[in-house]
């Protein structure tokens, strides 16, 4: 073959690949609440990815074709304790996920407290997350999304972040110079996975706490950051699973969380299994009743849409 005949097709081989591939967006042209540090990303490789340390924020964009898509959109948010962050295990394979029952899925890769870049270190992650919400929002016709229906998804101290998101939003300045900031972060749906929810001393997950709010949090940081307390009547309509045997995040954060929907009216469906333990997932190369929360999230899923969707 050619030589120019080859660069040609090699080119366009690389294009249409590209099409396929999920995108990756800085959240930021200027990373917000940073001080200078020689710290630099880490990722550890073994069963699980691992990325610590993380200092430019962003979020990977993987997004179904065109035929299969439902519209909706999940932010998702891995879990590891607001020390890492479990990147594949509760992210791109959550994604992949979604994916294939017609969901756009935005995996964000958030800044963690822990880092030493950080000015307001406890501040960090729930910035990001609101900043991937107006993200999806803002690339909605782009990525042929609702933005009625965008939703954020989280697993243990991610599912803490997605519940922060939940309780703690805002609906955009109309005034604000940045275009994406004039978009609203509020999430129109919550999904949990044995989640953080409580930040109180004798229920909480005591390293994702020490790792966002130190080991000495005032009373005030400490209740705004315990999310069943923050729950009102306009908290997303929520999804939550969660094992009985979690000794690592105990079931009572999500019956807490349940308990504050339901006294706030705020449609809830709660699935919690005997056994499971925590982390787990997808349930994939596993046994027991717990496996089954992926299939009972996206029935969910499909009636919120129906419950939702206008009438013609």
């Amino acid at each position: 073959m050619k030589p120019l005949l080859f660069l040609i097709l090699m080119v366009l081989s690389l294009a249409a690949q590209a099409q396929f591939d999920p995108v990756t967006l800085p959240l930021y042209d200027k990373v917000p609440n940073t001080k200078p540090s020689d710290e630099r990303e880490q990722i550890r490789t073994q069963d699980i990815a691992l990325v610590g340390k993380v200092q430019e924020p962003s979020i990977q964009v993987f997004l179904p074709s065109k035929r299969n898509a439902t519209r909706q959109a999940v932010v998702v948010c891995p879990g590891g304790g607001y020390s890492v962050l479990a990147y594949d295990w509760e992210g791109t394979d959550i994604a992949k996920w979604l994916n294939s029952h017609g969901i756009a899925a935005i995996v964000l890769k958030y800044r963690l407290p822990s880092t030493e870049s950080q000015v307001d270190p406890h501040e960090v992650p729930l910035m990001d997350a609101q900043r991937a919400l107006r993200l999806t929002r803002q690339h909605a016709e782009e990525w042929n999304i609702d933005p009625a229906q965008v939703g954020v998804m989280g697993f243990s101290a991610g599912g803490h972040l997605a519940s922060t998101l939940g309780t703690h939003y805002d609906h955009g300045r109309a005034s604000a110079q940045d275009p994406t900031e004039k978009f609203s972060s509020r999430p129109d749906f919550l999904i949990l996975g044995y989640p953080v929810i409580s930040l109180k001393e004798h229920v909480a997950h005591i390293g994702s706490r020490n790792n966002l709010l130190g080991k000495s949090p005032t009373d005030d940081l400490v209740e705004r950051f315990s999310n069943d307390l923050q729950v009102t009547e306009d908290t997303p309509p929520t999804f939550i699973f969660h094992s009985q045997d979690d000794t690592g995040v105990p079931v009572q954060h999500s019956l807490l969380f349940y308990q504050a929907l339901v006294e706030a009216k705020v449609p809830v469906e709660m699935h919690l299994y005997p056994k499971g333990g925590h982390g787990y997932s997808l349930g994939i190369n596993a046994e027991g009743t717990y496996t089954q929360w992926p299939t009972a999230c996206i029935q969910w899923l499909q009636q919120l849409r129906k419950s939702t969707a206008p009438v013609n």
